[in-house]
């Protein structure tokens, strides 16, 4: 007998009260404590907009997580999705499966020369994880290089790799794990007054650890292309070839952290791609399917590749490679090149984002630094010009991170939904945001600022 199904939205919740009942009552968040959230139900979703019960819309300058690039309810991804299960839903992966071999061949399609293997996780922890236990399993090394400021992902493997204080209450973690300062002229570890001498000294660093710590015993080196999380910290000129070369000269694995810059975020397929580099290994999520359906994985070079032809390789997922999740990637790239959204966003980058925000700079004195690529930018907020002192402290809570909570309500009140992180609002709206809500949205955020400026104590 067939079983009947009264289609997909029976028995869910409609109403705003029930809703936020049952996520009181029966939902455990993360990152959070439980008792001191009060979720705000969202009823609809649409474009670069998301809508609440009381029919309040938010242009959406956060992409949720930096995941939803393509922007929400996308016909043709929809469809695909929906068209894909009717044929099928799941399938193991040690099958062969056509979505997960035709995702595989576009993913690698759109990577550096070189990257012709995926091996597909259901998000970004998982990818880093992967990917740190390939260069270890590669080198026959144990230790892995990560930066401070980074985000890798919240599994045990990934949060270690976590440079930023996420990783505090995890540990004790996995050993193995050594940070390192990276680049950031701003607030320079090296005491660099230009790119260059930012550049030259971070390499120098890197060197320097590596030395100390035995190059026979690490592994690999692992970045974000750009920063993301933690600043959008965009990489000097000259950096990544360096940790390249660095990687050569020590027979370590380079591991490119693709989450939330790769496709199309930075106006690339993949940020390293600007900078001409090939990194071993890739990681990526977020972006290849805006997370319709969980996705992640890891791009893998040809020599990686080969020390597995005929070596188990000793990691899998029940999901890895869903069909479902793979089938909406296919629809997703398809549908990047049919609309030119990575163009798109490095067009929108360069002549309005940019400038705009440099226009905005000069308006408000809280405004420390403007960077970014793409649809991926953030503003650094300061009490003082002349010190660069922040806004708020690193890590702050409660009272001491009161500005950056005006602020962010004040973006909301008019209609705009900020990411905020410490004393930065990152700008990372969807890629196939127009011109003309970016305008809308950078002007409601130059308003807001208004309230940063009453914070500030520099002449």
């Amino acid at each position: 007998m067939t079983p009947t199904y009264d289609g997909p939205l029976a028995g869910i919740p409609t109403d705003e009260e029930t809703v936020r009942a049952l996520d009181r009552a029966h939902v455990f968040h993360s990152w959070s404590a439980q008792a001191l959230i009060d979720p705000l139900p969202i009823a609809s979703a649409v474009g670069s907009r998301f809508t609440d019960y009381a029919g309040n819309s938010y242009l959406d300058f956060s992409s949720q997580l930096v995941n939803v690039n393509i922007g929400y309810q996308h016909p043709k991804l929809v469809k695909a999705i929906a068209d894909y299960a009717q044929s099928m839903t799941t399938i193991q992966p040690s099958f062969a499966n056509d979505a997960r071999s035709e995702a595989a061949r576009l993913i690698a399609e759109a990577a550096p020369a070189g990257l012709s293997r995926v091996f597909f996780t259901n998000g970004g922890a998982e990818a880093t994880e992967n990917a740190m236990r390939m260069a270890r399993l590669q080198t026959g090394r144990h230790k892995v290089l990560a930066a401070y400021r980074s985000y890798h992902g919240a599994t045990a493997g990934a949060i270690t790799m976590t440079g930023d204080p996420r990783r505090w209450p995890n540990e004790p973690l996995i050993g193995g794990v050594v940070h390192y300062f990276g680049p950031y002229l701003y607030r320079s570890a090296f005491h660099a007054t230009t790119e260059e001498e930012e550049c030259d000294r971070a390499l120098a660093h890197l060197r320097d650890l590596i030395t100390f710590e035995g190059p026979s015993t690490v592994a690999a080196i692992i970045l974000e292309t750009i920063v993301g999380t933690n600043g959008v910290l965009v990489p000097p000129s000259g950096y990544l070839a360096g940790v390249r070369e660095i990687c050569d000269e020590f027979g370590l694995v380079m591991i490119a952290d693709e989450v939330m810059s790769g496709f199309g975020r930075a106006g690339e397929w993949f940020a390293i791609q600007r900078w001409d580099v090939v990194p071993d290994l890739i990681t990526f999520a977020k972006g290849v399917n805006s997370g319709y359906v969980p996705l992640g994985g890891v791009l893998i070079n040809d020599a990686i590749n080969a020390t597995f032809q005929e070596r188990v390789y000793p990691g899998g997922l029940t999901y890895s490679g869903h069909p479902l999740a793979c089938a909406s990637a296919v629809a997703s790239i398809e549908i990047f090149k049919e609309e030119g959204i990575v163009e798109h966003a490095r067009d929108m980058g360069a002549r309005v984002i940019g400038p705009e925000l440099g226009r905005i700079a000069e308006n408000h004195p809280s405004v420390g630094e403007v960077r970014g690529l793409g649809m991926f930018w953030a503003v650094e907020l300061v009490r003082d010009r002349a010190t660069h002192e922040p806004l708020v402290p690193f890590n702050a809570a409660g009272a001491d991170a009161k500005p950056m909570g005006e602020l962010a309500a004040a973006c909301k009140e008019r209609g705009l939904w900020p990411f905020t992180h410490f004393n930065r609002v990152h700008v990372v709206p969807p890629c196939t945001t127009t011109e003309d809500e970016l305008r809308e949205g950078l002007a409601v955020l130059d308003e807001a600022l208004k309230v940063a400026d009453q914070y500030y104590t520099g002449s």
